[in-house]
This record gives C-alpha cells, structure tokens and sequence, in this order.
C-alpha cells in the first residue's frame, strides 16, 4: 500500500487545480466568454448547492409536502405511506405545478446563456429569476397574503403606512419576497390541512361515542376507527381529489396571468 501511495504521489502534485477547473469548463456548453471558465465552473456549482433550497422555499413543495404529511396524519397512518414516498410524490406534483414557469426560466434566461446566446450573467439571471418572483406573487395574492409581504417590509424598515403606494417591482426584491411566499405557503397548507382533518375527526368523535356507549372502555377508538377512514377514503378517491385540488389551487393563478 505505501509503495502505490509513493508511486501516486508524484503525479498527485503534479495536478493542478486551476486547471481541472479549466478542462471541466469546456465540457460545459454555453460558457463561451462571460467569466473566465474557472469562475463558471465556482457558478454553476454554487448554483447547485443551493438549488434543493430553491427548490423548497421558491415552488410550491412546501404546500404539497406539508398537505400530504397532515393528510398521513389525519388517517391514522403514521408512517404509511412512507415518508419517502411522501416527499417523491411532493418533488413530482412541484414538477408538474411548476413545469410552465421552469420553461419560462429556461427560455427567457437560462437557454440563451447556455447556448452562448447571452453573455452576460446578470442578464441571464435576470431573464430567470422574473416567471418566478412573478409565480410567488401570484400565489400569494391568489391566498389573500399580501400583508404578509407588508409585515416582511415593516420589519425591514421600509414604510408600509400607504401600501396602495408600494410596488411588487420597486419596493419588494427577493429578500423580503421569499420569506413572505413561504409563510403564505405554510398558512395555506394549514388550512387546506384543517378541512382534511374534519372529516376524519368526526368519524374518530363517533366511534369514540359509540364505544363509550357500549361501555367498551378498554378498546382504542383509533383501532376502530382506521378501517372506516381508510373505506371513506378510498370510496371518496381521497388521493385524486387532494392532488387535483393542490395542482389547481396552484396553477390557476398562472393561468390567470
């Protein structure tokens, strides 16, 4: 073993770096000009790294998984389906949710800079980040959560005291727009959450009631009362009607755009 690490070492040090950076820049279309190609490559690998971050606060994942995991819960089941599938479900129904501004991203700002089309970076983001600032801000008046965005503001000291005054373009940037679309997501999936969980609480309350009547006091209401869920459930077909529901309240607001 130490022969071979003698052996490796020599062309070890004889790497450099920069260079591996290079030669992984040409591999890479589109960054052609621009940034020199080490500092591409430092881009799009930042890009990256923080895209499953974009991915939950900037889309709607955050109502499908929160939605999905208070259904779970509102069953009985609590770890059915598995939270993998939980999540799996949620990335695709983002997917499909999201896919007509993805291209909207992809044709107005990040094609061009790949292609070499565009050779500046800021234009490119520019063009990428517009379909989704105005995605989270129609979402969030579609939910009636605009004060969200006015409490976000306050607290960064701008002055909300004439909001008829204030505009999405010129007054609210990514820093006060992000926070304020999650918050409204979250609120959202508490509600859609909320009107779940009734159904299911009452068929819980009347099992309950029964078995106290019957003075079966040893016995688990929500051991009686599973099967019934899960046979309202599935006769309701639960999971097509809270899919739909989700994909509509989020793409109709862009159909109205």
């Amino acid at each position: 073993m130490m022969s071979l690490l003698a052996q490796a070492a020599p062309a070890l040090e004889s790497i450099n770096p920069i260079g591996v950076v290079e030669d992984a820049a040409k591999s890479v279309p589109g960054f052609e000009g621009g940034l020199s190609a080490a500092l591409n490559v430092i881009l799009l690998l930042t890009i990256l790294t923080i895209a499953p971050a974009i991915l939950i606060l900037c889309t709607s994942f955050t109502r499908m998984v929160v939605v999905l995991g208070l259904l779970r819960q509102a069953l009985g089941t609590q770890t059915l389906p598995p939270s993998q599938v939980v999540v799996g479900l949620s990335v695709l129904l983002t997917a499909v949710a999201m896919s007509p501004t993805f291209s909207r991203m992809w044709d107005e700002g990040l094609g061009p800079y790949a292609r070499g089309e565009q050779k500046n970076q800021l234009v490119a983001w520019e063009g990428a980040k517009k379909p989704l600032r105005e995605f989270m801000i129609a979402q969030i008046e579609a939910t009636g959560n605009v004060p969200t965005v006015l409490m976000i503001l306050e607290h960064r000291g701008i002055d909300v005291s004439s909001p008829e005054n204030l505009t999405w373009e010129e007054d609210v940037d990514l820093l006060s727009l992000i926070p304020s679309f999650v918050i409204s997501e979250l609120k959202t999936a508490f509600l859609i959450g909320f009107r779940i969980y009734l159904p299911f609480l009452v068929i819980d309350m009347v099992i309950s009631s029964l078995l106290v009547s019957m003075g079966m006091m040893m016995l688990p209401p929500v051991l009686v009362s599973l099967p019934f869920k899960l046979l309202l459930f599935v006769l309701v077909d639960g999971w097509s009607l809270v899919v739909s529901s989700l994909l509509s309240g989020v793409m109709a607001p862009l159909g109205g755009t």
